[in-house]
């Protein structure tokens, strides 16, 4: 009988060595004779060595898989129905963090308007789907169209992510941003506590109420206000759609129906028509609540015509929707954990 002992714990005897001994060698730590010894079964070999020896080989193999991978180029969709202040923002924020994503080496291609007619939207959808794409990233109304064109894309094998506003679950992969019924919840903890015990009303403005995320925003709010500030009541005006000229005309008529307006949460944007809109009525606002650290918000807020601004990381935010895109496309595991946004206040400070 030989004197070899059995090693049928090292998995790597039954097989060729899938690298060089070498490789192997410094990456499980262990001498090349030791390693060479382990796989060709010339003598005895200790449980814990060759665990290590496998451990290392399977090091090796995710080590390749991610230079097999990682010149392969994913190219993303963006399609976003927002103001221009916000998809520029959101620009900036993809265009900081895809130099930086791996395994892969990312880009993304912009489809963005103030506004889109639905069938507009609808088109581009069509189009992505028909060409191709490695995944789009949503900013869109929640209407059931669009849920169904976006169904239609993840049939095609294409992966969805939503941005700030959402879709029905079945209709996307994953959504990132902020929980938008805590951002409100969290705007009205701030706005009773600084409002002062005095009744009045709290206009609440939405850019339009087809984006779920403003929708849950305005919940969120109302549900909280009722709680901490009772004495405070909430108006809603909606469909301006965060451009300028009918968001100040809706603000203006909401100023004539209520005389005790003093403070606005503005979900939708617009605020400098809001704030134009409130000086020609000569009305004051005391508290001014804001969404979004775009280059409008951060000068207002600087000027201090803003009270505070709840925000989140839009890089971050990128850096999620890449994420779950290559998770599709199995270039991450699975069971990669994507990191949830976190709702954040600023104040003037801040941007100072």
């Amino acid at each position: 009988m030989s004197g070899k002992t059995p090693q049928k714990h090292l998995k790597v005897l039954t097989m060729r060595p899938p690298f060089p001994l070498k490789d192997i060698a410094l990456q499980s730590g262990l001498s090349l004779a030791t390693v060479d010894r382990a796989l060709h079964g010339r003598g005895h070999v200790a449980k814990a060595t060759g665990l290590r020896i496998e451990a290392a080989i399977a090091d090796l193999e995710r080590q390749y898989a991610e230079m097999r991978i990682g010149g392969r180029r994913l190219v993303l969709d963006v399609v976003m129905e927002t103001p221009q202040r916000f998809s520029d923002a959101v620009r900036a924020a993809f265009e900081a963090e895809l130099p930086g994503i791996r395994p892969a080496l990312l880009s993304a291609r912009f489809h963005v308007a103030d506004t889109f007619e639905e069938r507009a939207l609808l088109s581009i959808l069509e189009r992505i789907r028909k060409r191709g794409s490695h995944g789009v990233v949503l900013k869109v109304p929640s209407t059931p169209a669009m849920a169904a064109m976006a169904g239609q894309l993840l049939a095609a094998g294409i992966p969805v992510v939503t941005l700030v506003t959402d879709l029905p679950a079945a209709a996307r992969t994953g959504y990132v941003g902020m929980d938008n019924r805590v951002a409100g919840a969290t705007a009205a903890y701030l706005m009773a506590r600084m409002a002062g015990p005095a009744a009045g009303t709290v206009l609440l403005t939405l850019s339009s109420a087809r984006f779920s995320g403003e929708e849950e925003r305005e919940r969120g709010f109302r549900a909280a206000l009722s709680k901490d500030a009772p004495q405070l009541k909430a108006v809603t005006i909606s469909e301006g759609f965060g451009v300028d000229r009918t968001t100040g005309a809706l603000v203006r008529g909401a100023l004539a129906d209520h005389a005790d307006i003093c403070a606005v949460y503005s979900i939708g944007g617009g605020n400098r028509a809001i704030l134009k809109t409130f000086a020609e009525e000569k009305r004051r606002i005391d508290v001014f609540a804001a969404h979004d650290l775009d280059s409008d918000n951060r000068a207002l807020l600087a000027e201090g015509k803003l009270t505070f601004v709840i925000h989140h990381d839009l890089r971050q935010d990128a850096r999620s929707a890449c994420q779950r895109v290559m998770v599709h496309h199995r270039m991450l595991p699975a069971d990669f954990r994507i990191a949830p946004s976190r709702v954040a206040i600023a104040t003037p400070y801040e941007v100072a």
